[in-house]
């Protein structure tokens, strides 16, 4: 499925980025991290903006592709470290940092109040706060229209890296962070 508010790209389109309408996800066949890169390049671009983007798949130099994801965290926090695995699985290379004063890094990141998580990133010049999915940081990165970040404030179960054994998960709005401080809905997850 495509993250909110973009078009489906036309069959033409993605037999010109080099795919195929059986590479779009359905039931039992999950979107890969390629095939997402070239969607979000045909909804955002157009084709040939596609063909390129389909060459940043995960595997190997595509980690290149994608900006580094900085991490910083509590030493002992366990779901951060989910969440870069969640990151990393879909193409990015991640530098972790450790941090005893979470506050101050989020202060000099520019974390509008009450809206953290228990980590923060910074990727491709953009705040990244908490449990964000990956699809929706591609999404930000491929048109970040004036935005500073995202953030998923709290631990929402069911995101990445707070994913439960038994499946439970609760709604979540994963919200842009824009210059002033403020912020508004960017995805639903």
């Amino acid at each position: 499925m495509l993250p909110r508010g973009l078009d489906p790209p036309t069959a033409p389109a993605i037999a010109s980025a080099g795919a195929s309408i059986s590479d779009l996800p359905r039931p039992g066949n999950p979107m890969k991290p390629s095939t997402l890169l070239m969607l979000l390049a045909l909804t955002a671009t157009g084709p040939v903006a596609a063909a390129t983007a389909g060459k940043s798949s995960p595997g190997p130099g595509a980690a290149s592709a994608l900006p580094k994801v900085v991490v910083y965290k509590d030493p002992s926090c366990g779901c951060c470290g989910n969440w870069v695995e969640h990151m990393r699985k879909h193409g990015f290379a991640v530098e972790v940092h450790d941090s005893a004063d979470m506050t101050a890094v989020k202060r000099s990141l520019g974390v509008p109040a009450g809206k953290a998580s228990c980590h923060t990133a910074r990727v491709g010049g953009l705040v990244v706060e908490g449990h964000v999915p990956a699809t929706d940081v591609i999404r930000l990165l491929a048109k970040p229209d004036g935005a500073v970040g995202l953030t998923a404030p709290g631990m929402p179960l069911g995101s990445p890296g707070m994913e439960m054994p038994d499946g439970r998960s609760q709604p979540y709005v994963v919200e842009r962070i824009d210059r002033d401080g403020s912020t508004s809905p960017f995805a639903r997850h």
